[in-house]
């Protein structure tokens, strides 16, 4: 008799916390988009060398913000500048992969794509030495001069 009435109340239990199957189809595909996004990051990761400079890049100067003591609202400016170049390295792959994939031979149209999402990524990293120059050249300056 325990046992039927221990069972009824599991049963119980998960009546309350099932989910509509509207719901779980939502958040299965959520799931799996999740997980392919995050194959993509690791397949950019694991084949472009310019990403591993790119992280680098971020370890120093993730390393120089603890050194100097930078604010909060720094830390969110770099946050921004890493992930945007990061983003950006993930796209040229895209566009590279995309084109290798659907021109095989040369077109100078395929050319043009693949050099203008490289472009893209050049605009952001430049970018991106203008903010760690106006966050650390002063810094910089101030510790060189003494």
């Amino acid at each position: 008799m325990r046992t039927s009435q221990n069972r009824r109340q599991q049963e119980g239990t998960l009546a309350a916390v099932r989910v509509d199957p509207a719901v779980g189809s939502f958040l299965q595909g959520r799931w799996q988009s999740l997980q392919a996004a995050v194959a993509g990051v690791r397949y950019t990761l694991r084949t472009q060398p310019n990403a591993w400079i790119e992280v680098a890049a971020v370890v120093v100067v993730v390393i120089a913000g603890v050194w100097f003591r930078i604010r909060l609202v720094e830390w969110a400016l770099l946050t921004l500048t890493f992930g945007l170049i990061l983003a950006l390295e993930a796209m040229n792959t895209a566009v590279e992969t995309v084109v290798d994939l659907v021109s095989p031979q040369y077109h100078p149209l395929a050319r043009i794509a693949k050099d203008a999402a490289a472009g893209a990524l050049l605009i952001a990293v430049m970018a991106s030495l203008g903010v760690a120059g106006f966050l650390f050249g002063p810094r910089l300056w101030a510790l060189l001069a003494g």
